[in-house]
Order: C-alpha cells, then structure tokens, then sequence
C-alpha cells in the first residue's frame, strides 16, 4: 500500500547521493551528543539501520530519503558557506565574515547547535559568531541560538518581519497541543529501525535537548533589503505565509549562493502540518518561488537550504525552483477547480494526482507534506471545516458516533468482524475507520485495540510520507502500551516572550466557567522596562491594556522587575516585589488558570 499511486523516480538516479555527500570536511566527532545531566539527546548511531537495503516494513523511497538524510558531518557549500547537516531535524548553516562567522538558524536545541559550532571550529579554527540569522518562525531554526550565543551577547540577531508574534502564536499560544501532536507525527517516542522511526522526510528526527529564544535585534521588512554582516552582504526576499508565517530567503552575491530556507527543500512539503499549524498559502508560495528565480535564479552557483542538501550549477538551481514552483501552484489551482465545482476536500484528495513530470522527480515526492493531506488543506484555507452538507453541522462527539455506529452495526463483534474481513481483502483504509469507531465506543476492548494498532502497522510499512508512518506506529504504540510522556526539555522561550505575549499566554489558560463570577483588576509596572499594564478579569475573560494612568481603582498592584514577572507567574509567590492592595487577587487569578496536558490520548477517548 502506498500513499500515492504516482509513477516512481528512477532509482539508478544517484544524483542526490553525490550531492548529499558533496563537500563532507568532517564527520561527527562523538557518538553522542549530551546535555549537561549527562542525557543523551542525540545519537548518530540511531540512523545505523540506513545502511541496509529496504525492508518489507518500509516504503521505498521513504528509505532512500532517510538514508540521504543521515548523513551527518561538516560540509563545505560553496568558499566560505559551510554546513553542518545530520546533528538536528534541520541544517545551521555557517558563513565566514572578515573577523568570524554568522550562523544561520542554529537547530532545535542548544546541545546540539553547540556541537555543530564546535566541529565547524575544529576544522576553520575558533571563530566568533559574528551575527545570527533566523530564516523563519519554526522552532528548529532559532531553538538552538543559546548553543552559539549567550542572551546577553552584543551580536546581531536577524530575523524576517513578524518573527517573535509568529514564533509565540506556534510555540506558546497552541504550544501544548502542537508538542502532543507533534508527538505523533515526529514519532518521537518511537524506537530508530526497520519498524519503527526511518525518519521525518526533512531530517531524521528532532533533538531531545533544551530549546531557547533570543528576541533578534534586525527585523528584515521588504524584498531587496541588504545588510552587511561581517563585511558580507546579504540580499533579502520576504516570503510571508509560505512554509512558515514569518519567513525569508537570501541571495550571498558575493559569493553566489543562494539560501532557500525552508521554501525550497527536496521534497514535497506541509500546507498544513499533521502537528497543526496556520493554514499556509500555495498561491503565494508558489509566487515566491517564482520570484526567487527572477530575482537571484541568475546570480547563484548553488542553492542551499535549511533542511537536505545543496544544488549546484545554475540551469539545475532554476530548474529545482521552478519544479517546486509548479508542484505548490499545481496543487493550489487544482484544488481550486475542483472545489468550484462542488467536491469537498475529501473527494478532491482521492482525484489529484501530479503531472508525470513532477511526479517522477525525487525532489516532490511526498516524504513529508502529502497530496492528499496539502489538497485538504488548500480546501480548508478557502472553504474551512465545513463541507457544505447540513448534516455535517452539528455531529455527534466522536465518541457519541462511535457508539451509535457500533450500536447500528450489531455491536463490538460484528464491528470486528467486518473490520477483519476488510482487512483480508486489503482495505486497510476502512478497516481504520471502523476499528476507530470500534475503539471509541469501547475502549476497554483489547480485541478492538489490538486490531486497530495492526492495522496501522500495515498502513504505516506501506506509507510513502514519514509523519503518516509515524502518526501510525505511535498510533499502535498509544494503542497498545497507553500515552509515553513527552520528556522533551522544558527550555528557556518564556524568558524571550513580551509582556504582552506573557499575559497572552495566560489569557489562553483561562477556565472561562470558573472565572465567570470573579471580577479583579490588577495593575503591573515593570520597573525595568519602564511599562506599566492594567489587567482585567471579568466575564471569564482576561484582558490586558498597556497604560501610563496610575494604579488608581485596582484591587491589587505590584511593581516588579521581568525576571520577578516570570516568577510571580510561575506560582513561586511576590518575593522582593512592592505590592499594594489585596496579595489574595492573585491567588485568585492563579487558581482559575488550567494546566496543560501535554500528553492527552489522541487514538483513545
């Protein structure tokens, strides 16, 4: 079974291999990357398994594709741009100034990013990082910024128009469910081999060590803005709402290479992401890559990105651009023609299929976004979660349905006897849907369980896309031996975030029926920071205004530092903070805040 029934790339095409292999200067120092309490959160040894031909537990060209993504070492790019891939989900990329080196986005944790830098250095000798740059708004291209830079460093930090509202609202705002989801898809519990983790299409995995956020002190804000860092210039293209809401790519003239980002990458990528996220714009990404050829497609020897490995020579670079180009407007236009014609998002995924050309390139291939799950989500952009039909307005819980189904069916046994029966028959598809409804109305079942995680391991060895076979297999997992816990590191963003973005993240929090009968004003002066904040609760709603009117009318106010800030908030109570009125307010605001679950069933009521 496969994700897509699009004719294959040519295996005896081993391009990529040379190119992925390309400039390699030094391979990983150690087997393992650590954190400080000796935990390992990266090990080299985990894509070991790559070297072996493909097993019946793996899809072809998914297997390829990790094997590409395995390699791991220092690469030279091109005279002075360098990159060190395989130490994280995604490259850093590293560009020799006068005096030092800039590095661009620095991987998802600080470990890791610490010893990209030092194998960089022990082979261009111990260069100061002379500038950061963050290419977007995702966590693994800035998480790892306190690995190559203190917080208080005088270094630049560059990043695209948008970045701090953008990496907040994705890693704060919906953070928690994001983390849970993002579980699934990275399958980040799962265990490295043949029939479990083969990768994520973009890189193997993510790190497991302690992410950060430095605020960047250069907002780069329009198309064609320079800025010489190092004594090297930078050309800048904006591209807001393509892979990520905040995101850039750049020319180096001086040295003709170009930087892609995330826009460009060697495969088909996410309009949505399986971990939830804004709905991006084909249109527009399309158009930018479009853009991008007319802007630097002439002044580039090499192309290089934040994920895969570089393209080099300039018929290939224009080439590689305008067959990613086609693949997002394709889906993009199809959809639409399509929806316009009154198929829901379901029934366009079952009818699109990408044109010979594209399909038999190995750079579309659907490793990490899919056909099927980008073209509902271009239908979710334009006509949202309802698909038109009444009787899709006000269903049941899953849980409600699933009952009522089984009910209708004859009960669990009859459920799981058909659901066998299709299972024999190779319809693994509507097994799953079946066995859900089987699973939600009696969870206690281990029939039910045990056969719908078998279903999913045969979905998951036939699965092109590596967060399809990941979402399967945890799946399973979940199934069979209950929800693992996260254990990723909790990380230093809090510290990085607004005022504003911190009474934010609160607001969120709110237990909007618990609140509704308490009605609190609460007045904040940051003295550090020279700001002063009048917060509201009433009618379950927090809100928050920025003031410069006194303290006249709160119930309580407190002047404090932001350090203090995070304290107070965090529940550690207002040691050292001037405080007037009544200390029980903020007890109470405290008490009707929820605590996130950052390990809720997902498969299981």
């Amino acid at each position: 079974m496969t994700t897509t029934d699009a004719p294959a790339p040519d295996f005896a095409d081993r391009t990529d291999f040379e190119e992925a292999d390309r400039g390699l200067l030094a391979p990983p120092p150690t087997a393992t990357i650590t954190a400080e309490d000796g935990r390992v959160v990266w090990n080299f040894g985990d894509t070991a398994f790559l070297d072996e031909d493909c097993p019946d537990t793996a899809h072809p060209n998914l297997w390829r594709q990790s094997q590409l993504c395995a390699r791991a070492g220092l690469f030279e790019v091109t005279e002075g741009v360098y990159q060190v891939r395989g130490f994280d989900l995604s490259n850093m990329t590293l560009i020799e100034g006068r005096r030092g080196v800039v590095v661009v986005d620095p991987l998802v944790s600080a470990e890791t990013a610490a010893a990209a830098l030092a194998l960089y250095r022990s082979q261009r000798g111990d260069r100061p990082v002379t500038g950061v740059i963050f290419t977007h708004s995702h966590i693994d291209h800035f998480g790892g910024v306190l690995g190559v830079i203190d917080a208080s460093d005088d270094v630049p930090v560059v990043a695209p128009q948008g970045f701090m509202e953008h990496s907040v609202a994705e890693n704060v705002y919906a953070g928690t469910a994001m983390l849970r989801r993002g579980m699934y898809y990275s399958g980040a519990n799962l265990e490295p081999g043949p029939e479990g983790l083969v990768g994520m299409g973009l890189g193997f995995t993510a790190s497991a060590g302690t992410p950060g956020l430095v605020p960047p002190t250069v907002e780069i804000r329009h198309t064609g803005q320079e800025l010489t860092l190092d004594g090297v210039v930078f050309r800048f293209q904006m591209t807001p709402g393509t892979e990520a809401p905040s995101e850039m790519n750049f020319l180096l003239p001086q040295l003709r290479a170009l930087c892609m980002a995330e826009n460009a990458t060697h495969n088909l990528h996410n309009i949505l992401t399986l971990r939830g996220a804004v709905v991006r714009d084909a249109r527009i990404w399309a158009r930018y890559l479009g853009e991008a050829i007319e802007l630097f497609g002439h002044d580039a020897d090499v192309l290089f990105a934040s994920h895969h490995w570089p393209t080099w020579g300039g018929d290939r670079i224009r080439s590689f651009l305008a067959e990613q180009r086609d693949l997002y407007a394709y889906l993009h236009d199809q959809t639409l023609r399509l929806l316009n014609q009154g198929c829901t998002g379901a029934e366009i995924a079952e009818r699109i299929e990408l044109p010979p050309a594209l399909a038999s390139a190995w750079h579309t291939r659907g490793y990490y976004g899919s056909v099927s799950h980008n073209v509902k989500a271009v239908y979710q952009r334009y006509m949202g979660w309802y698909d038109g039909n009444p009787a899709s307005l006000w269903e049941h819980t899953p849980t409600e349905t699933a009952r009522r189904y089984v009910d209708c069916m004859g009960g669990l046994d009859a459920v799981l006897g058909k659901a066998r029966t299709y299972l024999e028959e190779g319809d693994l598809r509507f097994a799953a849907q079946l066995l859900r409804h089987a699973v939600f109305a009696e969870p206690d079942s281990a029939d039910a369980r045990e056969l719908l995680a078998q279903t999913f391991e045969r979905l998951a060895h036939g699965a092109e896309n590596a967060t399809w076979r990941n979402c399967y297999l945890t799946g399973a997992q979940e199934l069979r031996h209950g929800v693992k816990k996260t254990g990723l590191a909790s990380g230093n963003m809090a510290a990085a975030l607004s005022v504003e973005q911190l009474f934010d993240s609160l607001a969120v929090r709110v237990d909007g029926p618990r609140a509704w009968d308490h009605s609190l004003v609460l007045h904040w002066h940051l003295s550090d920071l020279g700001e002063m904040y009048r917060m509201t609760l009433h009618n379950g709603v927090l809100v928050h205004t920025r003031t410069t009117r006194p303290a006249d009318g709160a119930d309580l106010s407190l002047t404090l530092t932001k350090p203090q800030l995070l304290e107070v908030l965090a529940g550690k109570g207002l040691n050292g903070v001037y405080h007037a009125g009544d200390v029980e307010v903020l007890d109470t605001l405290l008490s009707v805040l929820d605590e996130n679950d950052p390990d809720f069933a997902i498969v299981t009521p």
